[in-house]
């Protein structure tokens, strides 16, 4: 690993960060305020990430993405973490996963979603079945030539705004020695199908704006058309292309802990008590220090996971590490942002509760802490034959 950027991945780096303070920092306030995205703002930000060619940046070019790797995409994800996830929602990524359409999919899914046509969401998680993806109840069954599909998905972040939806259900049981073992199947189900229903989820304290809806189906039927993958092939797919999901929750954090630091810095340097700036007590000083130190070995942790998967090493413990550490990371980090700030930290008037507040749910999403240190550990024991 090379440590340092090319100047085309430093020019990545400075285009999407002026993007970011020029068309997603305006409209953060707004956002906060009413918990809502204009609609007008929304497709002005999807319309100018567009013109300049980084809309569905995390596809390869054949299929008219920008082809980037997953270290230049890291880098990507890194700096639109600085912004509102409800405005950036729309700078455009598709769900990697939708590379695993053929055939009439692609004209369906794939290609309408990497031009901006179309818009997605990824439906996994249950009431009753969150990190543990085979518990789930959502099921579909054979009746004639379809599949009928009944039970509830929660959490949905994008569902609000998406065309069509890629459904993970359960099609079936094995017995094992273990006990039953669901089979899971990939489904792409387009909103307004009869027996489809999707409806607000629940009011969040983490990212204002950006929603969770539920979605609910009622006998629905879906063709074999609508099947992604293998008939009881979910789990294949998704371990095909969903593993870099936990870079981006570890690229989003390490963006969002470095702007809420320099607003920490910013506020040491020109705050005075005692007759002098707080950055020039030990008390403030160091923990400026363990912070940015946390953030650059959070940054490096991260990256590295990335150039791992463009170097075809495997990187499974790494980009668990990296999402561990990230996250929780973000957490300490805008905690003493917001102990340096005092009182006026837990005060609306500044953004630095709003960010101690969405560093909540990055340790929980996409996996939570104890699932990653289960990925991690596993890794290391499994090879010892423990």
């Amino acid at each position: 690993m090379q440590f340092g950027l090319t100047d085309e991945q430093e020019m990545i780096v400075s285009t999407v960060r002026r993007f970011v303070e020029a068309e997603i920092y305006p409209h953060e306030d707004a956002v906060e305020r009413t918990g809502e995205v204009d609609p007008d703002v929304a497709a002005e930000i999807k319309r100018k990430t567009l013109d300049l060619g980084f809309y569905a940046c995390n596809f390869p070019e054949e299929v008219g993405g920008a082809g980037l790797s997953h270290l230049e995409f890291a880098l990507v994800e890194r700096e639109l973490g600085r912004g509102s996830m409800a405005l950036t929602h729309f700078f455009g990524r598709p769900q990697n996963i939708l590379m695993a359409c053929e055939g009439d999919q692609r004209e369906r899914y794939l290609l309408p979603a990497v031009r901006g046509e179309r818009m997605d969401a990824l439906a996994m998680t249950e009431p009753d079945a969150g990190s543990d993806v085979r518990s789930m109840k959502c099921t579909a069954r054979r009746d004639g030539g379809d599949w009928v599909v009944d039970g509830t998905k929660h959490f949905i972040s994008g569902a609000d705004h998406a065309d069509f939806f890629i459904v993970f259900v359960a099609t079936g049981v094995d017995d094992t020695p273990k006990g039953p073992k669901k089979r899971i199947t990939c489904f792409l189900v387009d909103r307004g199908m009869p027996g489809f229903t999707v409806r607000d989820g629940y009011a969040s304290v983490s990212h204002r704006g950006y929603k969770n809806c539920i979605l609910e189906f009622d006998a629905c039927r879906l063709s074999d058309a609508q099947v992604l993958g293998e008939v009881d092939g979910g789990f294949a797919v998704m371990n095909e292309w969903l593993y870099a999901t936990r870079i981006t929750v570890a690229t989003m954090s390490v963006g969002r802990a470095r702007r809420v630091f320099d607003l920490a810095l910013a506020y040491a340097a020109e705050r005075k008590q005692f007759g002098q700036e707080i950055g020039r007590f030990q008390g403030v000083s160091f923990q400026l220090a363990d912070m940015v130190t946390e953030i650059d070995a959070a940054d490096w942790l991260t990256l590295a996971s990335a150039w791992r998967l463009d170097e075809g090493l495997p990187a499974n413990r790494e980009i668990a590490s990296a999402k561990l550490y990230a996250s929780e990371m973000l957490a300490r980090v805008t905690d003493a942002a917001l102990q340096i700030h005092g009182g006026m930290g837990l005060m609306n008037d500044l953004p630095i509760e709003r960010f101690w507040r969405d560093a909540r749910v990055e340790r929980i999403w996409d996996g939570t802490s104890e699932i990653q240190r289960h990925i991690i550990s596993r890794d290391l024991l499994r090879p010892l034959g423990s």
